[in-house]
């Protein structure tokens, strides 16, 4: 039987850009909910066709992800291109600042991508997305070179790498700001970034072999530890418990005494993260003498826990929307007063700035933090993080 034909009039009704709008859309849904969580007829919807309508365009979800994050690479190649009539290099470096700081602001809800959900495409187009977004880095950097030539390739890199973040940061939450203040402040926070003195050089993680520190504890953290391990890597829903209990060495009859499913497994490991998260902040208040000494004390504690547990908090950051719904609610309570704490202490040091800007802020260092901690090589260490973190929240 032959295959059904389109008409003139539908043809003429389907705008040119339909490819794009799919991955568009699909890329908003996938950073507000998560790849796996968002089917095909999801994404149909929200363009407005029908779900066999998508397979005209793209073979699989997949194949809609690794476009989409294609086009967010590309578009920011393009972003990173100073103006034509930039004379210095200051200028230039500035002209590409405010390029990006738009691009990001115009792409808010799909800059997460980036982040986390790259993870979910096969090795090679991971790969090939991983080079595009470089070409958008190897411009910046080379405009930082020029514009301070005493730093060496590896600072510039790091330092460009930490100023991306602070763009991408703003797909990490809802802070509202005119569009205007919003990318003049991003803009700015990058600056700060790439103003810094040349940061050391990378440092090497003092880590215990993963299989002895597995034999030294209790069934139950063995089941903590790799799930952790797992869902940092490839995310919640891409793994199983069995999955789990076989890394931890745990048959499955045994498995279900610790845990009574996936969903309890990653309630555990937020309340983990939470306890320790406020903790530290616990730490840093008692004594301080003013808000100011316990900024200055919460500072290098939450930079060490993020650079120590990368997985822990990585997980902790970006898996809410799988958390089971008797524990979502309060563990994303636990989270609004970690950074409502965060956002007292810096609005407390920064006199009257608005506490949008100030919210806005913390989410950047926050940010900054995560993405650093979890950099494969490692980038750098603890000690220049809370550096980072520091010009931040308080120049």
């Amino acid at each position: 039987m032959a295959a059904p034909t389109s008409s003139p009039a539908d043809r003429a009704r389907r705008p040119k850009n339909r490819k794009a709008q799919i991955a568009l859309a699909a890329a908003e849904l996938f950073c507000r909910r998560g790849y796996h969580s968002v089917g095909v007829d999801e994404i149909a919807d929200a363009v407005g066709i029908t779900g066999p309508a998508i397979y005209r365009h793209f073979r699989t979800k997949q194949a809609i992800l690794a476009h989409a994050v294609a086009e967010l690479s590309e578009g920011l190649a393009g972003a990173a291109v100073p103006a034509e009539d930039a004379a210095s290099a200051a200028d230039r470096l500035d002209s590409a600042l405010r390029n990006l700081a738009a691009f990001a602001v115009e792409r808010r809800t799909v800059t997460r991508l980036y982040q986390w959900e790259d993870r979910h495409l096969p090795d090679d187009e991971r790969r090939a997305a991983t080079a595009r977004t470089r070409v958008a880095v190897r411009s910046v950097r080379a405009l930082v070179l020029d514009a301070r030539p005493e730093l060496d390739q590896a600072s510039a890199t790091l330092l460009t790498l930490a100023a991306f973040s602070v763009l991408g940061s703003l797909s990490t939450h809802r802070v509202s700001l005119p569009k205007g203040r919003t990318e003049a402040l991003v803009r700015e926070l990058a600056a700060t970034v790439l103003a810094l003195p040349e940061p050391p050089g990378p440092q090497p993680r003092a880590e215990r072999p993963r299989e002895e520190m597995l034999r030294l504890v209790s069934r139950r953290e063995r089941l903590l530890a790799e799930a952790v391990h797992l869902f940092h890597q490839r995310g919640f829903q891409a793994v199983s418990m069995e999955e789990i209990g076989t890394r931890a060495g745990i048959n499955a009859s045994s498995l279900y005494r610790h845990f009574s499913g996936k969903g309890d497994l990653l309630a555990a490991i937020y309340h983990r993260a939470a306890e320790r998260l406020s903790d530290a902040a616990t730490t840093a208040l008692t004594g301080a003498r003013d808000p100011g000494e316990a900024l200055e004390r919460l500072i290098p504690t939450y930079v060490r826990i993020a650079f120590d547990q990368a997985g822990l908090v990585s997980v902790y950051l970006s898996e809410n929307d799988n958390l089971p719904p008797g524990d979502r609610e309060t563990l994303r309570a636990a989270q609004r007063r970690h950074v409502d704490e965060w956002v007292r202490l810096v609005g407390s040091c920064r006199g009257d700035e608005p506490a949008a800007e100030t919210r806005l802020r913390v989410y950047a260092a926050l940010n900054v933090v995560t993405d650093l901690a979890r950099a494969e090589p490692p980038l750098t260490g603890p000690p220049f993080g809370a550096e980072l973190v520091s010009a931040l929240l308080t120049s």
